[in-house]
């Protein structure tokens, strides 16, 4: 396993006049440490709910990234045709955006069967297409500019219900729909039994065959719903073959479920260091992180009571302790102060003055100049 401050840190210079005091603190992380959110935890009506207070403050204290865990799904947004609703999607896109927090887009489709409504199931070939085609258009000019990723067609290798009715080309179509509301929007796929499971193979040929058709994949989730221990190797061997396709890899669900309360935290702590050190995977998202939003209540990083398990622990070392850089020194004879802080936004104080400084990837670098 590569060391996670090869790729995620990089060089932050200060300018002063010699021998000033600079402090470096951190506020937020570029890399994406996510997870799902759900919509009853941000009604309107619940607004005042001690739990939904303590919710809200902990999805903002610990996570820089979140996505719908069903409100934009189809068939939540339109349980009934024409009957269009996207009021519990906007609110969490509003209430993140306004707090800084990146939202991805989940899902626009979802072709397994049972998750089709009934009202869709009932229509003709051709008003399929037109209800498919004007679907994601709707999404992505709706949300664009404020959504920037979706999973497009969630879990294609186990759903194909479009698929059967109207033929491959329909995926084509969806990809290129989509692109046409929103031409900057990164289009994900998105499944399960990746990591782990029996289905590597057959993910690896579905974004190969997307690929050689054209299709404008963008990213690659892996969904990471593991049912008991981890096989490492086979972990890191899978993601070093996704890697190879080139685009960014998301670990898109993350829990764990049958294990116990300390071996979740071990493996947490163990995942989240292959996935930080290794240069093509973007975020991880949990599915959820509270008992009584969750759906593996048992799997939760914090219980019922709000009491953190040694799994949330773990992951608040790691996230907000060993991954955060907070730094205090002098600026040399030459006025420079330099220091390597994890990409993201930090706060720089040069003489009692505080300065926002972005610190990215793509440059690896950042500069003040503070005289």
């Amino acid at each position: 396993m590569q060391s996670s401050l090869q790729h995620r840190t990089g060089t932050l210079t200060i300018q002063a006049t010699p021998g000033t005091t600079v402090h470096v603190e951190q506020l937020r992380h570029e890399f994406e440490f996510g997870t799902a959110i759900s919509h009853r935890l941000f009604t309107p009506e619940g607004e005042h709910d001690p739990d939904t207070i303590q919710y809200h403050d902990t999805f903002t204290r610990y996570f820089n990234a979140a996505v719908h865990e069903n409100a934009l799904k189809w068939y939540h947004t339109e349980r009934q045709s024409g009957q269009i609703n996207y009021d519990d999607a906007e609110r969490m896109v509003e209430y993140c955006r306004s707090r800084g927090i990146v939202i991805r887009g989940h899902c626009i489709f979802w072709e397994v069967e049972k998750y089709v409504q009934d009202w869709i199931k009932q229509l003709p070939d051709n008003e399929l297409r037109a209800h498919i085609e004007r679907r994601a258009k709707e999404v992505t000019i709706r949300f664009k500019g404020r959504i920037t990723e979706y999973d497009l067609n969630n879990e294609m290798i186990h759903g194909s219900y479009y698929t059967n009715r109207l033929g491959q080309a329909i995926i084509d179509q969806m990809f290129a729909w989509a692109k046409e509301g929103d031409p900057d929007a990164t289009l994900y796929v998105n499944d399960y039994s990746i990591l782990q499971g029996a289905e590597f193979d057959r993910y690896v040929e579905h974004i190969q065959s997307l690929l050689n058709r054209g299709v404008p994949v963008g990213g690659i989730g892996c969904q990471g719903h593991f049912s008991g221990p981890i096989d490492w190797a086979k972990f890191e061997q899978r993601l070093d073959r996704l890697a190879k396709f080139n685009l960014p890899i998301k670990i898109t669900e993350y829990d764990q479920e049958n294990v116990t309360d300390e071996q979740r935290a071990a493996d947490l702590r163990r995942l989240y260091k292959i996935c930080f050190a290794h240069p093509a995977i973007k975020g991880i998202y949990m599915w959820g992180f509270w008992e009584r939003a969750h759906w593996r209540p048992e799997t939760a990083l914090w219980k019922a009571d709000w009491s953190p398990t040694p799994a949330a622990e773990a992951f608040q070392k790691l996230v907000c302790e060993e991954w955060w850089t907070r730094e205090t020194g002098q600026t040399d004879n030459t006025g420079t102060f330099t220091t390597q802080a994890f990409y993201g936004t930090h706060r720089v104080t040069v003489d009692g003055q505080p300065h926002e400084v972005k610190l990215t990837k793509n440059v690896g670098t950042a500069n003040l100049d503070a005289r």
